[in-house]
């Protein structure tokens, strides 16, 4: 059997999607423990692009390494790619990231992984309406409806709770505390739905590791540019490196080559609706991983966390249903 015909069964998309979206939604509290383990605050934004783009750098040399060894042949882009290649890092790591590094700083991991539900969305409608890639369905929508309802409940829960026990909306919620942090977080679900789009565009030239592995690279180094001239400081950030601190890098880099580059290939063989909607899982998995290693409070508890979750899964079955047939 084919390579295509492997990635486009159905239950090799779910698993593979699956697995993006777990490791993605791990990468939120990875983040947040990797900030506190190099001592990088909230407001020291030139270190948390220099700690984006050190952790860019490795993640491309590890999908580069994992894609030479699967093809069993030194991976290198064709010289007619490189300009692509430079389009996508600006987009996925360079834009993306920056984003997703400064807003996280600036709010929790739960409220962060929630709002990147939009970034399915965001997907959906480049591919449809922009690049005309596919056509939009009325059950894709109401799908993509369903899961986003599930996502939104985890974030309205506590706020609906509190008003319900008459503690006011003051007391349930200061929106304009995250603001400039949600923001920023929803700038870089724009940026990863372009991305995307041209992922699954490039990688009928080129194989989606080499696309990868390579924008990573770039766009590492592009971001530690950044934050040097934006007052990061790699002496210090390097100077206490350590074991655990290695460990944290690495992990995040991992995830990144990993979830990346098999999120690619499912795109190269499958329209991106069949894939992107699986993105409502992220930020169900970021909850859970946010809620078990930072400790941070879920008003609203396991039974919303659990209810919210049958909402994405059958907003996510809803909308395959009609690519699947």
């Amino acid at each position: 059997m084919s390579r295509q015909n492997i990635l486009s069964r159905t239950p090799v998309v779910w698993m593979g999607a699956l697995v993006s979206c777990a490791l993605w939604g791990g990468a939120f509290p990875a983040i947040k423990i990797g900030y506190r383990l190099y001592g990088i605050g909230a407001s020291a934004t030139g270190d948390q692009i220099l700690f984006a783009g050190l952790r860019f750098i490795l993640a491309g040399l590890l999908a580069i390494a994992i894609g030479s060894l699967l093809y069993r042949r030194v991976l290198f882009p064709q010289k007619a790619m490189w300009g692509k290649i430079l389009k996508l890092c600006l987009l996925q790591t360079v834009g993306q990231y920056f984003f997703f590094y400064v807003g996280l700083a600036h709010s929790s991991g739960v409220s962060a992984s929630i709002i990147q539900a939009t970034s399915v969305f965001a997907a959906l409608f480049v591919a449809s309406f922009i690049f005309r890639q596919e056509l939009m369905t009325r059950r894709k929508l109401i799908g993509s409806a369903l899961g986003f309802s599930g996502v939104l409940l985890l974030n309205l829960a506590g706020f609906l709770l509190a008003l319900l026990a008459g503690k006011g909306a003051q007391a349930a919620v200061n929106p304009s505390a995250f603001l400039p942090g949600q923001l920023a977080v929803f700038a870089s679900t724009v940026m990863y739905a372009f991305s995307s789009v041209f992922l699954k565009e490039y990688s009928r030239e080129e194989l989606p590791f080499v696309l990868s592995g390579y924008q990573f690279v770039l766009g590492g180094i592009l971001l530690c540019l950044a934050g040097c001239l934006m007052g990061g400081s790699p002496g210090v950030l390097l100077g206490q490196m350590d074991g655990l601190r290695l460990g944290i890098l690495l992990l995040l880099a991992g995830i990144s080559a990993v979830a990346y580059s098999l999120w690619g290939q499912l795109l190269k063989y499958n329209p991106v609706s069949k894939v992107a909607v699986f993105g409502f899982m992220t930020p169900v998995f970021g909850v859970i991983f946010s809620t078990i290693f930072l400790q941070e409070r879920q008003s609203a508890g396991w039974p919303v966390i659990l209810f919210s979750l049958i909402l994405v899964c059958a907003g996510t079955i809803l909308a395959q249903t009609k690519v699947c047939n």
